[in-house]
This record gives structure tokens, sequence and C-alpha cells, in this order.
């Protein structure tokens, strides 16, 4: 999924002569905390809530409010883990997406990119979820991923986390089985961590609840 698939006509841009008064109600109608600016129809960063805020004057024009503004984006082909990635770094709410003359072609919302992400196909479809904790010098995608096929099942998505203050990963495992127990059991014989698994005691109804919360709390 590429961040041109990604974008989201809900949420209109900003120009550099609004005020901030009007920043501060879109982004209360549109439940966002961000909003991208435009000025004679180019990119010129993004304003957030906090930072008008932090101003006297609101009613003034972004251009007088504000010498320059942050500019975090990503290009229409960058992959949804750069999204991702972008979103994170700058904590978020609203991400631009340019072309690759910079040419500002609209934006993507944390809750839309969740809703893309969730309707995906490894998402959706059945199954359960591990989380292995392994040191990071002995991590084999390989061998994780043979240890699940060898009880006949089989690995639909993964995600990897990292600590800069620590020498251990956190591997995230969805496989297509609700019932893991002897994938549990196979790991442990080869030394593996099992740190927590979600199975047959938390159903489908119990996950798609989970994820309406979720959702709900991300939109408003």
């Amino acid at each position: 999924m590429k961040a041109i698939n990604l974008i989201t006509e809900e949420i209109p841009p900003l120009v550099h002569t609004d005020s901030g008064e009007k920043a501060l109600n879109w982004m209360d109608e549109f439940k966002v905390s961000h909003l991208p600016v435009l000025k004679n129809g180019n990119f010129v960063g993004v304003v957030s809530e906090s930072d008008i805020l932090d101003r006297l004057n609101a009613e003034n024009s972004l251009d007088g409010l504000f010498d320059h503004l942050p500019r975090p984006y990503v290009f229409a082909n960058s992959h949804v883990f750069e999204v991702l990635a972008k979103i994170s770094e700058f904590n978020l709410s609203v991400l631009p997406i340019l072309d690759e003359n910079e040419n500002y072609l609209g934006c993507t919302t944390i809750y839309h990119l969740m809703v893309q992400l969730a309707n995906t196909g490894s998402m959706k479809e059945v199954g359960g979820i591990l989380i292995l904790e392994i040191n990071n010098i002995d991590y084999s995608m390989a061998q994780i991923a043979q240890i699940v096929e060898s009880n006949n099942a089989r690995i639909l998505s993964s995600y990897i986390l990292t600590n800069s203050s620590s020498s251990k990963l956190e591997i995230t495992l969805k496989i297509n089985k609700l019932d893991l127990s002897s994938i549990i059991r196979t790991f442990e014989r080869y030394d593996y961590v099992v740190k927590e698994s979600f199975q047959k005691s938390m159903d489908n109804d119990d996950l798609q609840a989970r994820f309406d919360s979720l959702m709900h709390y991300l939109k408003f």
C-alpha cells in the first residue's frame, strides 16, 4: 500500500492568509490537531493546535503568527510503513502527501490510516496472535516461519518492535490458527520466550469490539 492510496478527501488544507482562529475551528470540526498549510497552491508546512494556542492573537493570519512551519510529509509513492514512521516521528494526526515535484496532493489522517490497515487481508482474516521476545543476535524470521509452518500453520503478518535501551526484540505474529497451543510448545522447545498469546480466549467478537473502541477514540 502506497501513500497515494491513503489520501482522504475529508480534510481540506488551510491557506497562509487564514487566521489561527479559523484553523482551530477546522481542527475541532474535523477532529484533528494538525492541518496542512498552502501558499499560492504550494505546501509550506503543518500547523498544530498547540502551536496556535501558544500564540496570544489567534485572530491573526497564519503568516502573521508564524515565521515558518515544520514541513513533515511523504511522497505519493512512499510505502505505508514510511507513512507510519513519519506520523510517529512527528506525533501527527494529519500527514501531507506530495508528488515528486513537492506539489501538494492531499493528506491522510491517523484515523483513516488505521481503518485502511484494518481492512487489509491479514487483519481481517481469522487467526491468533503470538508475541515473542528474543535476543537481537538470535533473530531469524526463516526459523520462526519454519516453526509455525511445521505445525501446519502460516504467518499472516508480523511486526518487530525494537528498543534502543535493550538488546531484545519483540516480535508480534498473526497466525492463521485460533488454537496456538502446539505452536507455543514448539517455540518453547526451541528456547523462544513466548511473552503473550491471544487465541481462543479472545474470540472474534471481542477483537472486533476492541477495534471499534479504538476507532471511536481516534475519531472523537
